[in-house]
């Protein structure tokens, strides 16, 4: 949505139709059901594709081919991803850092190390551009970020294979350090993004 405001037309699409359901209607987004790797657009037709914490799930030969194809001559790919927030209180910090990746560590799908690993070992086709740095930061009461933890999809391997839910440790621990449960605590999330410009225009 906020390319909107930067861009005469934007095409938002996704391989879930219960996602295009929920997405917010405006004026200069067109939303459409595709695939990330044969998105049907036009060859030669955008000039900025982004994906936005999904990359670590395609096909990546496959879609960084179909980048090339829609992009017009010095077009830019940029994507970007998030990892696990870092929250206010070392205390309660350490504990959410612990449930990550030791709790429900073993359960997250082997495509997260490359999210965990900020893009270390992402290779973009292109001229690599450099990308300035962002984060994301919001402030959450305990039962906020315990309802964050549970939609993981770690959270749900961990109850499906064990019968128990991993928040059932995470709400007495964090409740210990936490204070009153309403007080809102910090969260901030870095942001790792690389981009890179195919051809010359």
């Amino acid at each position: 949505m906020a390319l909107a405001a930067h861009f005469s037309e934007v095409v938002a699409s996704d391989a879930s139709a219960a996602q295009l359901e929920a997405a917010s209607p405006h004026p200069r987004v067109h939303y459409r059901l595709a695939a990330a790797e044969g998105s049907g657009l036009e060859a030669d037709s955008i000039d900025l594709v982004t994906v936005a914490q999904a990359l670590h799930w395609f096909d990546r030969p496959r879609f960084f081919a179909e980048v090339a194809r829609v992009l017009r001559p010095g077009g830019v790919l940029a994507v970007w991803s998030y990892g696990l927030p870092h929250l206010a209180g070392e205390a309660a910090d350490a504990l959410l850092q612990h449930f990550y990746a030791d709790i429900v560590g073993p359960y997250w799908p082997a495509e997260k190390a490359l999210v965990d690993n900020g893009y270390r070992d992402l290779v973009l086709p292109g001229a690599n551009l450099a990308a300035p740095s962002f984060a994301m930061e919001t402030v959450w009461s305990l039962e906020q970020l315990l309802g964050y933890g549970s939609s993981w999809s770690a959270s749900a391997r961990y109850r499906a294979a064990l019968g128990s839910d991993p928040i059932d440790w995470l709400r007495p621990a964090l409740a210990a350090v936490w204070g009153e449960a309403q007080t809102p605590r910090r969260l901030h999330w870095p942001l790792t993004i690389k981009a890179s410009r195919l051809g010359s225009p």
